[in-house]
C-alpha cells in the first residue's frame, strides 16, 4: 500500500501544540543575543563593552558563562530526557520539563545579582535540554512515514520562529526609555511559552509506540485511529492505513522489546546496528554546531558592531537574520520528503563551507581597518544571510527530523538524547571560548568552522543512509536490523492477512474512532509473536 500522505487535523493540532516546547527552546536559547544588545544590561550588572577598560575581560567571562551555563543544563536536560522518556512517558516529560523553565524564566528577568541571573540560565537549559529532544522524538511517533520529515521539521520551523520572536522584541524594548525594561520584560516573556505548554498537555495523547512497549495496545490502536482517521467512516482507506500500521507496530514493537530485555546501556556503542546509528546522530549534530551556527547567532550583535555597526541596527540585522533562518526552516519543511534528508544536509553544509569562507575573508581584510570600507562591511553582511539561507533551508530542522527517525522505539530517547547531547557540549566548547577567541584571533576562529564542515561533508555522504518515504520501523533495515514486516511494500501473504485484519475490524474501528476509545479488538488479541 502507498504510505498515506494526508495530514489530519488531530495529527497537525498535536504537532502544534508540541511546537511551544519547540518555541520555548527558541525564544530561551536566542534571548541572551538580544541582551548583549541592550546597555542597561551592562550598566546593571556592573559591565563593559569597551574593549579598552580593565573590567572587559571580566565582561568576556561573564558573557561566555551565560551560554556556558545554558548549555551546561541543557547537556544534563537531555541525558535526563533518555530516562524519563522512557520511564515516565512522552506526556509525564513534558509536565516535568515545563514548570523548570518558568521557574529558569523568572530568575532572568528578575535577577537582582549575576549570580541570581546565571542560575536561571541553567534552570533553561535544563528545561529546553528535555523540551529540545522530547518534542521531535514525540512528533516522530505520531507522524505517517511520507509527511512525517514535514509534521516533525514543524519543530525546527517554531524553534527558529522563537529566535526571531525574541530578536524583535529585543529591538522593539531597545526603545524604550525604562533602561530595566529593555532587558528584563524580553527575559520574562520567555515564561509565557512553558505555561501554555504546561495548560495544553494534560488534553494531549500519549505516544502510540510508547503505549505499546508498557503493553497498553487498546489506548494505543485509538490514538493511532484517531490519528489518521479523523472522522472518516470506517470503509475510508485511512482506516485501513491505520490498522495496516498498527499492525506494523505491534509486530515489531513485540520483536523489539524481546531484544531489549537482553540489552545493556553499553549495547547502544557495541552492536553495529545500534553504533552506526549513533555515529550518524553525534555526526549530524555535532556537523551542523561544527559550521559555527550558534557562534554566529549568540555574538551576531558583536559580530555586526565590529563590522561597523552602531546604535539599533545591530539588533535589526540579527532580527533579521533570523526571520530569514525561520523562513529558510519551513522551507527545508516542504523540501525535507521530496528532496531527501541526506541529500539537503550535504547542500546546505557545501553552501555554509562556501559562504563561511567568503565571511571570513570579509572579516580579515575589513574589520579594524582605517578608513573603515562600507563596500567590504556589507559583503561580510551578505554573506552572513547567504550562509543562514544555506543552514535554514538545508540543515536546521533536518538535524531533527534524522535523528528522531533513526532509532528504534526502545532506544529512541536514549539514542536522541545522545544526540542532543552532542549538541550541548559541542555549544558549551564554542560559545564559551567565543567571546575570548574573537578578541585574541578575530576572524581566525572561523577557520575551525571551515575545516571541521570539510571533514563533515564527506562523512555524511558516505556514511548517512536515506530514511525518507519509510515507516519508523523499517528504517532499522537501513542500518542492518531485522524487520518483522514492510508496511510500504507488503508481500502477498501480509496482504492476504492484513486484509483480513481489516475486514474484521471495519465496523469496530469506526465505533472506536466515535467514541474516542479504544475497544477489545482482533488486533490487540491475535499474537503477534
Amino acid at each position: 500500500m502507498k504510505a498515506q500522505r494526508k495530514i489530519t487535523f488531530f495529527n497537525l493540532a498535536i504537532v502544534l501544540a508540541l511546537c511551544l516546547g519547540s518555541l520555548t527552546y527558541g525564544y530561551t536559547f536566542s534571548i541572551v543575543s538580544t541582551t548583549l544588545g541592550q546597555p542597561s544590561w551592562f550598566e546593571y550588572f556592573d559591565l563593559t563593552q569597551v574593549a579598552t577598560e580593565p573590567r572587559y575581560a571580566y565582561t568576556n567571562s561573564i558573557i561566555g558563562a551565560m551560554n556556558g551555563c545554558f548549555s551546561v543544563g541543557g547537556l544534563f536536560g537531555a541525558l535526563f530526557n533518555g530516562w524519563s522518556c522512557d520511564y515516565l512517558g512522552r506526556r509525564k516529560t513534558l509536565l516535568v520539563a515545563t514548570p523548570i523553565a518558568i521557574i529558569g524564566g523568572a530568575l532572568q528577568g528578575g535577577a537582582a545579582h549575576i549570580a541570581m541571573f546565571l542560575i536561571g540560565r541553567v534552570l533553561g537549559g535544563f528545561a529546553v535540554g528535555i523540551l529540545v529532544v522530547l518534542v521531535p522524538l514525540f512528533q516522530s511517533e505520531i507522524a505517517p512515514p511520507a509527511t512525517r520529515g514535514f509534521l516533525v521539521s514543524q519543530h525546527g520551523v517554531v524553534l527558529v520562529f522563537g529566535y526571531s520572536l525574541a530578536a524583535w522584541i529585543g529591538v522593539a524594548s531597545y526603545f524604550s526609555k525604562n533602561p530595566a525594561f529593555q532587558w528584563r520584560f524580553p527575559l520574562c516573556i520567555q515564561c509565557l511559552f512553558p505555561l501554555a505548554m504546561l495548560i495544553l498537555t494534560p488534553f494531549l495523547p500519549e505516544s502510540p509506540r510508547w503505549l505499546l512497549m508498557n503493553d497498553r495496545f487498546d489506548e494505543a490502536w485509538a490514538i493511532v485511529l484517531k490519528l489518521h482517521a479523523d472522522g472518516k467512516d470506517p470503509e475510508a482507506e485511512d482506516v485501513h492505513f491505520a490498522t495496516e500500521e498498527f499492525y506494523q507496530m505491534r509486530r515489531q514493537v513485540a520483536a523489539d522489546k524481546a531484544v531489549a530485555s537482553q540489552e545493556t546501556l553499553m549495547t547502544l556503542f557495541t552492536k553495529p546496528s545500534y553504533r552506526k546509528r549513533m555515529i550518524c546522530g553525534f555526526l549530524t549534530m555535532f556537523g551542523a554546531e561544527s559550521t559555527g551556527i550558534l557562534v554566529i547567532y549568540n555574538y551576531s550583535v558583536l559580530l555586526y558592531q565590529g563590522l561597523g555597526f552602531s546604535g539599533s541596527l545591530p539588533l535589526i540585522l540579527a532580527a533579521a537574520y533570523v526571520s530569514v533562518a525561520c523562513c529558510g526552516n519551513y522551507v527545508n519543511s516542504l523540501l525535507i520528503d521530496r528532496v531527501g534528508r541526506v541529500k539537503l544536509l550535504l547542500i546546505g553544509f557545501t553552501g555554509c563551507l562556501i559562504t563561511l569562507c567568503f565571511e571570513s575573508a570579509m572579516s580579515a581584510l575589513y574589520i579594524g581597518i582605517t578608513p573603515m570600507n562600507h563596500a567590504g562591511l556589507s559583503a561580510g553582511v551578505f554573506f552572513l544571510f547567504l550562509y543562514i539561507t544555506f543552514y535554514g533551508c538545508c540543515i536546521d530542522a533536518n538535524t531533527y527530523v534524522y535523528c528522531s527517525e533513526i532509532f528504534p522505539t526502545h532506544i529512541r530517547s536514549r539514542g536522541l538524547s545522545f544526540s542532543v547531547a552532542c549538541l550541548f557540549l559541542s555549544t558549551i566548547a564554542y560559545l564559551e571560548a567565543a567571546p575570548t577567541a574573537f578578541a585574541q584571533v578575530g576572524w581566525k576562529y572561523y577557520l575551525l568552522f571551515i575545516i571541521l564542515t570539510a571533514i563533515n561533508i564527506p562523512l555524511i555522504w558516505y556514511y548517512f543512509p536515506e530514511t525518507k518515504g519509510l515507516s519508523l520501523e523499517e528504517i532499522g533495515e537501513k542500518f542492518g536490523d531485522e524487520i518483522v514486516m514492510h508496511l510500504t511494500d507488503l508481500t502477498d501473504e501480509q496482504r492476504a492477512e492484513l486484509d483480513r485484519e481489516i475486514a474484521s475490524n471495519k465496523q469496530q474501528a469506526g465505533a472506536v474512532h466515535v467514541e474516542t476509545k479504544a475497544e477489545p479488538n482482533s488486533l490487540t488479541e491475535k499474537s503477534v509473536a
